[in-house]
C-alpha cells in the first residue's frame, strides 16, 4: 500500500539519485548544472511524457462484502485527446489496463483536449475495453470545454457529445447518479459526478438514497470536490484533474500547482470515511513531465 499522501514513480530520474557535480572551480560547478538541468529538460521531454507508471493500491474498505475482497479496479484518466497526443500511446496504455484483467474499469475524465473534433476519435479507444463488473467514466472540465473554475464554456453541449460517444462504445458514463453492484448483501455501489468546474456537480443526487452500510465507490474527475459530500458516505474517491502538475522539479516542487490544489496533488489521501486517490493522468496539456508519470492504477478492495 502506498503512503498516505505520496505517489509511487519506479525506475530513477535524471539528476534525482546523483551527488552534486564536481566541486571545483566556479565555472565547473556551472557546467555540471547547465549539462545536469539539460538532461533533465531532454528527459522531461522525450521519455517520462510517455513512460507509463502502473501503481497498485491495496485499500481497506468498512464493511466490504467478503464476497467482494480482492475485487481489482483499474483507473485511467486525462487522456486529453487531441493532436499533441500520439493515440499509440493513449492505445498502449488502455491496453495495459486491459492486461490487468480488472474486475471493474473507472475512467475520470478529460478526455478530449479541446472542442468536439476529438470525441470519435478518443470514444473508439475504449471500443474492446471489458470488465466483469462493468467501464464506468465521469466528464472532465476539458468534456466541458471549462478552463477554469468560473465555468465559462467555449464549446456549450460538448458534454453531451462525449457522454454519447463513450456510451455508444460501451463506456457506462455517470453523470450525477450511481448504480448497484452485486446482489443485496453483496453489492457496491459506483457513483459519479460532473466536474466540479461543470457547475452541474451534485453530490448529493449521486450519493444519496443508498443503503449508508452498502460501501460505495465515488468517480470525481477534481480531487475537491471531497469537500462537498455534505456527509454522504464516499469509501473510495477516484479523481484525476491535478496530472500531479506534470512537473515536480528537484528543490522547487509542483511548480505549475497552485496552492489550493497542492493538498490533493497525487497519490492517497485519508478521507472520513475511507481514501482518496489522485491519478496523474495519461495524457498532457503540453508535453513535459518530470517525477510525474503518467499512471495506470490498479486498486485491490479488502474488507477493513
Amino acid at each position: 500500500m502506498l503512503p498516505i499522501g505520496t505517489h509511487a514513480h519506479p525506475g530513477t530520474v535524471p539528476g534525482r539519485n546523483h551527488p552534486p557535480g564536481p566541486q571545483g572551480s566556479f565555472a565547473g560547478r556551472m557546467a555540471s548544472l547547465v549539462g545536469r538541468n539539460w538532461a533533465r529538460l531532454g528527459y522531461a521531454y522525450h521519455v517520462e511524457p510517455t513512460w507509463l507508471a502502473v501503481n497498485r493500491v491495496t485499500l481497506p474498505i468498512r464493511g466490504l462484502p467478503a464476497a467482494l475482497s480482492g475485487t481489482r479496479i483499474a483507473q485511467l484518466s486525462d487522456f486529453h485527446c487531441g493532436s499533441h497526443i500520439p493515440t499509440g500511446f493513449l492505445e498502449s496504455a488502455i491496453a495495459r489496463a486491459a492486461e490487468e484483467k480488472p474486475d471493474l474499469i473507472a475512467l475520470t475524465g478529460d478526455f478530449i483536449d479541446r472542442g468536439p473534433r476529438y470525441a470519435p476519435t478518443v470514444a473508439k479507444l475504449f471500443r474492446h475495453l471489458k470488465a466483469p463488473l462493468g467501464v464506468f467514466a465521469v466528464l472532465g472540465n476539458h468534456d466541458f470545454s471549462v478552463h477554469t473554475p468560473r465555468g465559462a464554456r467555449r464549446h456549450p453541449g460538448l458534454d453531451r457529445v462525449i457522454s454519447d460517444a463513450l456510451e455508444f462504445e460501451g463506456v457506462l458514463v455517470l453523470r450525477n447518479r450511481s448504480v448497484r453492484i452485486g446482489d443485496e448483501g453483496t453489492a457496491l455501489f459506483v457513483a459519479g459526478v460532473d466536474d466540479l468546474w461543470s457547475g452541474e456537480s451534485d453530490v448529493g443526487a449521486a450519493l444519496g438514497g443508498m443503503c449508508e452500510d452498502t460501501p460505495r465507490v465515488l468517480l470525481a474527475h477534481n480531487p475537491n470536490t471531497v469537500e462537498n459530500l455534505n456527509g454522504h458516505r464516499a469509501d473510495v474517491i477516484l479523481s484525476g484533474h491535478t496530472h500531479g502538475g506534470q512537473i515536480d522539479w528537484p528543490g522547487l516542487g509542483r511548480l505549475f500547482l497552485h496552492k489550493n490544489a497542492r493538498r490533493w496533488s497525487a497519490g492517497l489521501y485519508p478521507t472520513c470515511d475511507g481514501h482518496l486517490y489522485v491519478n496523474t493522468g495519461v495524457g498532457f496539456g503540453w508535453r513535459f513531465r518530470f517525477g510525474v508519470r503518467p499512471e495506470l492504477t490498479v486498486f485491490t478492495l479488502k474488507p477493513a
